[in-house]
């Protein structure tokens, strides 16, 4: 605020702020407490913007055991119906919403709407902000054109793709992490897509890390090399190459060690086969970053990601 005194008057301007404050509404199918890359970009992001001063207006599916929707003075959540997903009992799709989304808008009317997964709810949210003329920006996270072929699906391939095109181009913007992603979609005859790009904590993801007694709980000794695997364990993460590289990095190297972090639908079958290596589960915060530090040579094997958090991460 300004404020200025004659010997006539005494006025005051409120002056603009570094940016408006925007309402921004935030559909989804995935988010924490669920482990994976769209649910912690999204995080990242909602923190971001509120951290600016925006509003966010969260949308997702009532995960399994999921606690009341939150609301605070720049955050507000509103659960969804859903069902589980087959093969991954972590994680529910949303259900069509097209007429909750509808009066939920008409209510608290948000200035752009953004759309991270193309599922029916993402579906929903499109024709009802359309509906009510918002403006919409879609996220393009996951190439599942790419996962039909892992997923015993490749005949749909081509049919994907025409889906996940359709859904995008009826937005205003698709954003992409990439400019790779991006000439690749442009190929796939996507419009208007524009870069988001990615970051990585610094503080938190640093060789300091280290940990020499997590590296005892391994069996390694500090002379021994560590090869280290961050992420799901599914199918579509082309988890076989992990063990063929580690198989021939042993017959180079025999003091090594493999430690897998994460879990999934494939963690039960690898665990058994591979009685060599190990599988720690689920890290998060310190501890994963403690994790990375640890170890010597990171292996990514996955040929379908639009990024890979975990790249930058190690």
């Amino acid at each position: 605020m300004l404020c200025a005194m004659d010997a006539a008057e005494f006025t005051c301007q409120t002056l603009p702020s570094r940016h408006p404050q925007l309402r921004i509404a935030m559909v989804t199918e995935t988010y924490p407490p669920e482990v994976n890359g769209v649910a912690m970009t999204l995080a990242r992001m909602v923190n971001g913007l509120q951290v600016r001063d925006h509003q966010v207006q969260l949308i997702r599916p009532r995960q399994h055991a999921d606690p009341q929707a939150q609301a605070t003075v720049t955050f507000s959540e509103h659960l969804q119906r859903g069902i589980a997903l087959p093969h991954d009992d972590g994680l529910k799709m949303g259900l069509p919403a097209k007429a909750a989304l509808t009066r939920l808008w008409t209510r608290q009317r948000p200035d752009v709407v953004q759309i991270a997964t193309e599922g029916p709810l993402g579906w929903s949210a499109l024709a009802a902000a359309n509906k009510l003329r918002l403006p919409v920006a879609s996220d393009f996270h996951t190439n599942f054109h790419s996962y039909s072929s892992h997923a015993g699906f490749g005949l749909l391939r081509r049919a994907i793709v025409a889906y996940l095109r359709k859904f995008h181009n009826k937005a205003a913007v698709t954003l992409v992490p990439t400019a790779g992603i991006r000439r690749e979609l442009l190929g796939h005859g996507y419009e208007n897509i524009e870069i988001i790009g990615r970051g990585v904590d610094t503080r938190q993801f640093h060789p300091a890390r280290r940990d020499p007694a997590l590296r005892a709980r391994w069996g390694a000794a500090e002379d021994e090399t560590v090869a280290l695997y961050v992420g799901r364990l599914a199918a579509e993460k082309n988890l076989a190459l992990v063990f063929r590289a580690y198989d021939a990095m042993r017959e180079a190297h025999p003091a090594s060690r493999l430690v897998l972090v994460g879990d999934g639908p494939e963690r039960a079958r690898w665990q058994a086969r591979r009685p060599d290596a190990i599988f720690c589960g689920t890290h998060l915060g310190e501890s994963l970053a403690a994790h990375y530090a640890s170890a010597d040579v990171f292996l990514f094997p996955s040929l379908t990601e639009t990024w890979g958090n975990v790249t930058i991460e190690a």
